[in-house]
Formats: C-alpha cells, structure tokens, sequence
C-alpha cells in the first residue's frame, strides 16, 4: 500500500500562506543541503495529488521551465514535476488539458484510498508513495479525513498575525509521532511526523 506524504512549508506559527494565499513569507534562496533531501523526497513517489484552485499554477510553471529553459538547474526537477503522474482534485472542472494528468472528482476518501491501492511505478516495493504539495484548502481535506500517513512540514523562520492553515477542520485532537527533524544551511528546519 503507497503513503501519502504531505511536503508543506509553513511559518513557526503554523500558517501555510498569507490570509490571500499570500507566499512573499516564504525563504526562496535553497542551499543545497534541502534541494537534496526535496529530491530524494520526490523520488520516493511517483504520484502527485493537487487541489483544483493549485493545480493551474503548479502545472504551468514546471511545464514552462521544461519547455524554456533546459539548461537551468532547475530543469531536472521541472522535468520530473511534468513527467510524474498527476490527479487534481475538482468538483468543478470536466477534462484535464495538462499532461499526464487526470481528474478525481469522486469522494476524497474513496479517490485517495484506491490510489494508495495501486503498484507503484519503477520504485522498489513498499517505497512508492503518493505526494500532495495542495492547497491549503484540499490538503485540510485530507488532514479533516486522516488521510495523510507522513507530514513533511518546512518551517520557515516567519511568523505571521493571521494566515491559512491545514489543522483548523480537524473534528478533534490529532496526534502524531516525530520521526525526523533536519535543520538546513538557509534557515529552514524539516519537521517530519508520522500518524500514530
């Protein structure tokens, strides 16, 4: 059975974006120690989920690094983004018109539970796993209905008055068990939790 893994960043005060989804708080200048452990990250799916409301913006920039600049450093990340198997979330969309990308618009439990069923891709067995980046609105979905088995929260030394956040559906306490904490050059630390 894959996992579902959740890479988010969020301030030191739990916020994953600005009260407009704002993302000027976050620290864009990576060293190299997080672009390795986010690169190993990846490759340990080879599935990406996405809300409706990300998924426009997600998709475009990978695919425009790709098409324009493949010289760039970024371009072997991008090409993964692109290549990697993609289902967005929606209620309100018909078709896909990105690659390598279809829709779910069934029940959240029921979607995400049988892709967690599925064999995964060129991966050994038992590493596969399913990735979701958001927004903060579907990845609450899957928080409210605990579905998420390993929390990857990058917190960036920010703190902000008021914000989103992906806890604030919760129907009651969610306890979670501390696996890994990484502190890197740049100023971010990873704290990654699993369900207990």
């Amino acid at each position: 059975m894959k996992k579902l893994k959740l890479q988010m960043q969020t301030t030191i005060n739990g916020f994953v974006g600005g009260p407009n989804g704002e993302l000027d708080w976050m620290m864009w200048d990576w060293t190299d120690d997080i672009k390795d452990y986010v690169t190993n990250l990846t490759d340990s799916v080879d599935t990406i989920l996405l809300g409706r409301k990300m998924a426009d913006g997600f998709i475009t920039h990978w695919s425009d690094i790709v098409k324009n600049k493949q010289g760039t450093e970024e371009y072997p990340f991008a090409k993964k983004m692109v290549d990697y198997h993609k289902v967005v979330f929606t209620k309100t969309l018909d078709k896909s018109t990105w690659d390598n990308t279809v829709l779910a618009k069934g029940n959240v439990v029921e979607e995400v539970n049988k892709l967690k069923q599925q064999d995964g891709n060129d991966l050994p067995a038992g590493q596969a796993g399913i990735i979701v980046y958001g927004g903060a609105e579907f990845v609450s979905a899957l928080v409210k209905e605990n579905l998420i088995d390993e929390y990857y929260l990058f917190v960036n030394p920010t703190a902000l008055k008021t914000g989103l956040t992906i806890f604030n559906t919760l129907p009651e306490m969610m306890k979670l068990k501390l696996t890994n904490s990484t502190t890197f050059k740049c100023g971010i630390n990873l704290l990654k939790y699993e369900k207990m």
